[in-house]
């Protein structure tokens, strides 16, 4: 579990009609039948994301039939990006609207940042994410920038980095989630914002490759 007192939930962005990829990513399998969504919401799980927070946009239906089918429906929560034609902000939009509605009272407390990944990084791990949410420590031989990555807070802004390139997780406070919802446009994501700001990048190279996946070549 992360060490912060209160949780970090996980967001998916799986909200696009992946149109490079001939279908929505969401509904997207690995070769051993994994559906990609289930993987990621597995992912965040392991790494003691709460809650998972799930955005659908294209063929949402469907997609919600795949959790249905995998029994994740009861345990997620899911987001609708009824605008998810403008984009991935879209979609990183309509996730932290869901993620400040969370309650803010009672059991368990609200989170206090998000950990964001699209769903099409099937090879993300789960020593990956909890690299950077802190549920280990990133001091002694992490390879991250700066001090280590134990402490999370509102103001997080946290990036995992593979061979200098910046990449996914993003780790985000709830103090810039206001910000973000206001100013995230088009296909950039939080990428502006994110650069904008006093970002800490994570390396998380000895991990993964933090490669995306686009077409089905």
């Amino acid at each position: 579990m992360p060490t912060s007192s209160a949780p970090i939930a996980g967001l998916v962005l799986a909200a696009g009609a992946g149109s490079r990829y001939g279908m929505p990513k969401a509904l997207a399998r690995d070769d051993d039948g994994t559906p990609w969504l289930v993987r990621t919401i597995g992912t965040l799980t392991d790494a003691g994301c709460t809650p998972v927070i799930v955005v659908l946009g294209a063929q949402a239906a469907k997609a919600r039939a795949l959790l249905d089918d995998f029994g994740l429906t009861p345990s997620v929560v899911i987001a609708l990006a009824e605008d998810w034609t403008e984009g991935l902000s879209a979609s990183l939009r309509a996730g932290l609207r869901q993620a400040t509605a969370l309650p803010t009272t009672g059991l368990p407390p609200a989170p206090i940042a998000v950990a964001i990944v699209p769903v099409d990084v099937p090879g993300l791990r789960t020593s990956t994410v909890a690299r950077l949410i802190g549920s280990v420590s990133g001091a002694a031989g992490s390879g991250a920038t700066g001090s280590d990555t134990s402490s999370v807070g509102p103001h997080t802004l946290r990036q995992a980095s593979f061979h200098a390139r910046p990449g996914h997780p993003v780790v985000i406070g709830r103090e810039h989630w206001a910000a973000l919802i206001d100013s995230a446009a088009g296909d950039t994501g939080a990428r502006p914002y994110l650069q904008a700001h006093d970002t800490r990048l994570v390396d998380c190279t000895d991990l993964e490759t933090g490669l995306d996946v686009d077409t089905r070549d």
